[in-house]
């Protein structure tokens, strides 16, 4: 890692290789502890800010420092993801968003936090999503940018229009067939990403647009592992939940981009379904709204932890 949060703390937490924690009777494994990269900074209530693809937590710069000054704010990197630790796919609850969940709770209760307000953003976005429903009591607040719960996303791509999606299945294919193919091209297929999803350029500095993409080019089974595991294990426990009737009990806040009358979808109305306490805006950016516009999600956080 070359750039810091400034004024942020630097901690090594470790966390289980493997957590099916919710009750699933699903078994983790043996395997060795998993240390995740975490910056801490600022004091009271506890913000966790979880990074998308294909950045790491530095993309929350702008959002941890306004917070930080009123919260404890906490900012880790993923598992597989920028100075975390990237353990090899053993099996599906590797890199299952049940685990990456279980490792927020972690992290959050190493920290002297038993609950805490949650905001993600792009994968991020659906590790929160999941904790909110696996550890009710202990998140106390969602907030979400641009995504949509992960059953929801693969049951409303159809046709050429789910072409804007084509690296959910290039990355849902077996092991040892997509990740070569992606690291032959690194740096152009992340920057595909990084250039394509962005209205305004400047939002990400050159020097930022460089560690995301050295960081993504160090990273490239364990994320292809993270994105196979939402064409798999993560269906399976969204439509368990679905058909169980569980929802997210606690103030739920979703801003995304206005992509459903491309895809012919209602984003209020499939969040809705999940979450009855929500408030659903669509905004006017890009894709990367924490850096694009940071004042209005910073405020958006805000708002919700009103509530």
């Amino acid at each position: 890692m070359t750039i810091t949060l400034p004024g942020f703390e630097y901690h090594r937490i470790a966390v289980p290789a493997s957590s099916e924690s919710s009750g699933s009777g699903e078994s983790g494994t043996d395997a060795a502890p998993v240390e995740l990269n975490v910056a801490v900074a600022g004091s009271g209530p506890a913000v966790v800010l979880l990074h998308g693809f294909p950045q790491t937590h530095l993309m929350w710069r702008h959002v941890a420092a306004d917070l930080a000054a009123d919260h404890t704010v906490i900012v880790p990197d993923l598992r597989g993801y920028g100075a975390s630790a990237k353990p090899a796919e053993a099996d599906e609850h590797t890199y299952s968003k049940r685990t990456m969940a279980a490792d927020v709770v972690t992290v959050a209760a190493a920290l002297g936090h038993d609950r805490f307000a949650l905001a993600g953003h792009d994968r991020g976005a659906l590790v929160a999503m999941r904790a909110a429903l696996d550890h009710p009591t202990t998140v106390t607040h969602l907030l979400t940018l641009d995504v949509l719960p992960t059953l929801d996303m693969w049951e409303i791509l159809r046709g050429v229009d789910a072409k804007v999606a084509w690296h959910l299945y290039l990355m849902a294919q077996p092991v040892g067939v997509p990740e070569p193919m992606i690291e032959a091209t690194a740096d152009a297929f992340f920057a595909s990403f990084l250039d394509g999803w962005v209205s305004r350029p400047d939002a990400i500095p050159s020097e930022y647009r460089a560690e995301y993409l050295r960081a993504s080019r160090e990273a490239v089974w364990s994320i292809v592992a993270d994105y196979r595991a939402s064409a798999g294990i993560d269906v399976r426990h969204d439509r368990e939940d679905r058909d169980a009737g569980r929802t997210l009990t606690m103030p739920v806040a979703v801003m995304q981009q206005d992509w459903g009358a491309q895809l012919g979808y209602d984003g209020a109305a499939l969040w809705g379904a999940w979450a009855p306490d929500l408030d659903h805006r669509i905004l006017d950016a890009g894709h990367f709204m924490a850096e694009e516009s940071p004042a209005v999600v910073a405020a958006a956080i805000r708002e919700l932890l009103a509530r």
